[in-house]
């Protein structure tokens, strides 16, 4: 089966701290309700190499948000102690750390625009700012400025595809091509008019 226009598929992991608190199902529950389906699903305990595969972030990357810490901490009246770039690549360390704690929930979805309304469902990074309604801004209630004081990351439930390439990428590291699937749901026959007749 080929998939429709618009029809897109998006990368979620249910973090380690969805899992420890059984959150999992709930979670997808809210994909589901969306009208999204899952084209994938598995528990896997993510490696280190694989994680910085995953977040493949570079130098800039690192630097950006290196000096949005060091602002951050001067307007605490903390301690700078390092170079704003090591500040950055500590988001990612802390990261690795956190994410092979325990295992991780890697799922596909699909749907129209699945990109967008996954990141609309899953709500802003930093889940203080997140918008109730959203899952992170109904289950969780961490900052980057507390993960920063204490030297983790920040405990926001899940990660997702911020666009449609990147979905491939991620895709890629976490599932093999068999294990992702094509079928047609009820909920897409009443949804999609193009798919009642195919």
């Amino acid at each position: 089966m080929s998939r429709q226009p618009h029809q897109e598929r998006s990368l979620v992991l249910l973090k380690t701290d969805a899992v420890q608190r059984s959150l999992v199902g709930e979670i997808i529950k809210r994909f589901e309700m969306r009208g999204l389906k899952l084209a994938g699903m598995k528990m896997v305990m993510p490696t280190e190499e694989q994680l910085l595969s995953h977040y493949n972030k570079d130098d800039e990357w690192y630097l950006r948000k290196g000096e949005g810490i060091v602002e951050d901490l001067k307007k605490q009246g903390r301690e700078v102690s390092k170079e704003p770039i090591e500040y950055g690549k500590d988001i990612i360390r802390t990261i690795v750390r956190y994410m092979t704690e325990s295992p991780v929930v890697a799922l596909v979805v699909e749907g129209n625009e699945a990109v967008e309304v996954v990141t609309r469902t899953v709500g802003t990074t930093e889940p203080t700012s997140a918008d109730i309604g959203t899952i992170r801004g109904d289950y969780t209630i961490d900052s980057f400025s507390h993960a920063t004081l204490e030297d983790r990351a920040v405990k926001n439930l899940i990660h997702c595809s911020e666009s449609v390439e990147e979905a491939e990428r991620e895709m890629a590291l976490w599932f093999t091509p068999d294990e992702l699937h094509d079928y047609v749901t009820a909920q897409e026959r009443i949804m999609y008019e193009a798919i009642k007749n195919s």
